[in-house]
């Protein structure tokens, strides 16, 4: 956040001479963002063509970003005597809304270029342009080139550093994509296919779960209710990305198999984003999109579940749609309550820090209005992703927001840290206020072990977990078994979704941003004290009683979390 007064003699200055001389100025560009370096992994390809379109986003500085913060905790610590009142799309929007004088000033600067923007969000602090790569060259004094991600062979257009007149430094937080590079996002689950026998849904964990995990086992172990949800005004989004498809014919098959006491009809809605679709060609169905709806729909029992699938059709940007999905999700009167998404970059560094600080405050938006944001963390232990190169330090994942909810992964019956489980610490974040004690708990009975190798000053995580290990889905009509805190993030959704049905039912509003009232709620989960995360040649950090970098706070018990939300 930039808190620097606007020099308002010196832009005066700069519009009239820009009214005199039809011109824009340049005497006063300063550096805005620089990296020395394309990260890792990227090559030089050559110059931008000139004539090339680039579509880049402007994000304004907030007229309260800090405003909002403050309201967001009055509304999501327990101890608050606000706790609960969450914030309407109104009142978000008042808080994030760029000043007049913000919104003015670039205004100015990009008609002074003969540029018109587009307005990507309700309160104004996202806009978009799209101009030439020569333009660009002239408004950001940049050298844009075609850098290459060598394994993909991806090309994007990036400059390794521009510059805005110093007049709108107070105003502008970032443009993006100039400095931030990414990679193609994270690879979702391996399936493997079975002829095993499905276990019968009435199986007891101790039975058969250890080799399979199905919805009666998470019924099981997390006392999960099977009584059909009421309301239809409460739902759950699941996200979808890369053209991954949810099949309904699959859906249908796991009903049948490991739902009997649902109607094997049960089906879910389409929300689209950016030109998303959902094909329900069979073999077209992706294994990430069945594992997630397989796992709302087939867990949350009667819970509305829609799939908001995010097109390509405009991620010419750094961020591959998700900051779309979230400012599609903010432009909503009503979005679903609880919004679950399985992908991610390969690391925290994937993304600049300017644009993960911006796409947070954004997760923050949406999170102030009771949706509750979850991600997987990744699987790749203390690399984040497998084959992550790794060597001094531990890499964080992506996102490491602390306005998002990170889940692990546990394995077997009785539960133990997966090893795949992606957890630490971040280098973008400040360990937030909410996790301290948990953290420091841990941090001195872990003592100097791989000291120098994390920010034990980071935000932490993950802040809770689930199974991740064995899952059994549908895929193109075929039974197999999937890995991944890709299984772990929507089966904690289910458990999210059913408990804010009961709430709705007794009048109480739904849990909204989870976080604080996670760490302040111990005793409402399973406490998760074996395992460990292995990575960057490492055994990885251990689990242990309490908060832990593998599992979290630990597993959800529905039955303690009702009685925690006041049930």
């Amino acid at each position: 956040m930039r808190e620097a007064a606007m020099l308002v003699s010196t832009l005066v200055t700069t519009l009239l001479l820009t009214a005199v001389t039809g011109k824009p100025t340049t005497s006063r560009l300063v550096v805005h963002d620089r990296r020395a370096a394309p990260p890792v992994g990227f090559v030089h390809s050559g110059a931008a063509p000139a004539n090339k379109a680039l579509k880049l986003r402007v994000n304004l500085v907030q007229n309260d970003i800090a405003g909002l913060e403050r309201a967001l905790n009055a509304a999501s610590f327990p101890e608050s005597p606000s706790y609960g009142q969450w914030l309407s799309k109104e009142d978000v929007e008042a808080f994030a809304r760029p000043s007049e004088e913000t919104t003015a000033a670039v205004t100015q600067w990009l008609s002074s270029h003969g540029v018109e923007s587009t307005t990507l969000t309700p309160a104004g602090d996202w806009i978009s342009f799209t101009v030439p790569v020569s333009k660009a060259r002239e408004m950001l004094n940049a050298e844009f080139s075609v850098f290459t991600h060598i394994d993909s062979g991806k090309e994007s257009i990036r400059t390794l550093e521009y510059s805005l007149p110093a007049e709108l430094a107070a105003h502008i937080n970032l443009i993006s994509p100039t400095t931030s590079f990414s990679r193609p996002m994270r690879a979702g689950p391996v399936m493997s296919f079975t002829d095993a026998t499905i276990p019968l849904p009435d199986a007891t964990p101790a039975a058969s779960c250890n080799a399979t995990i199905t919805p009666s086992c998470l019924q099981a172990l997390y006392n999960i209710p099977t009584t059909p949800a009421t309301n239809k005004n409460n739902a759950i989004g699941v996200a979808g990305f890369s053209n991954q498809f949810a099949n309904q014919a699959d859906l249908t098959q796991f009903l049948s198999a490991l739902r009997p006491d649902m109607p094997s009809s049960t089906s879910f809605s389409l929300t689209s984003v950016d030109g998303g679709t959902n094909s329900q060609t069979q073999s077209q169905a992706g294994i990430e999109a069945d594992l997630d709806i397989q796992y709302t729909v087939g867990l949350a029992t009667g819970v509305p579940v829609t799939f908001v699938s995010v097109g390509t059709r405009t991620q010419d940007g750094a961020d591959e749609g998700f900051l779309d999905i979230i400012n599609a999700m903010l432009a909503e009167s009503a979005p679903p309550q609880v919004l679950t998404t399985s992908y991610g970059f390969n690391t925290e560094a994937d993304l600049s820090k300017t644009l993960t600080v911006a796409m947070c405050n954004s997760y923050m938006q949406l999170t102030a209005r009771g949706v509750s944001i979850l991600f997987a963390s990744g699987d790749g232990g203390v690399a984040a992703t497998p084959g992550e190169t790794c060597s001094a330090m531990f890499l964080p994942t992506f996102p490491t927001c602390p306005f998002v909810t990170l889940v692990g992964a546990t394995e077997f019956v009785p539960e133990r840290g997966a090893e795949l489980s992606a957890g630490g610490f971040s280098n973008y974040f400040a360990q937030p206020s909410y996790q301290t004690n948990a953290v420091s708990s841990y941090l001195t009975k872990l003592g100097s072990t791989f000291a120098g190798r994390f920010n034990a000053s980071g935000r932490a995580y993950p802040d809770i977990s689930a199974m991740g290990e064995r899952v059994e889905i549908v895929q193109r009509g075929r039974t197999g078994l999937v890995a991944g805190t890709s299984c772990s993030s929507p089966i904690l959704a289910s458990v999210i979704g059913l408990l804010n049905d009961q709430l709705i039912s007794a009048g109480k509003p739904v849990l909204g941003f989870l976080n604080p009232w996670i760490y302040a709620n111990p005793g409402a989960f399973n406490d998760i004290t074996t395992g460990n995360n292995p990575g960057c040649g490492t055994t990885g950090f251990p689990a242990m009683s309490g908060w832990d970098p593998v599992t979290g706070m630990g597993t959800p018990n529905f039955l303690a979390m009702k009685t925690a939300a006041g049930l």
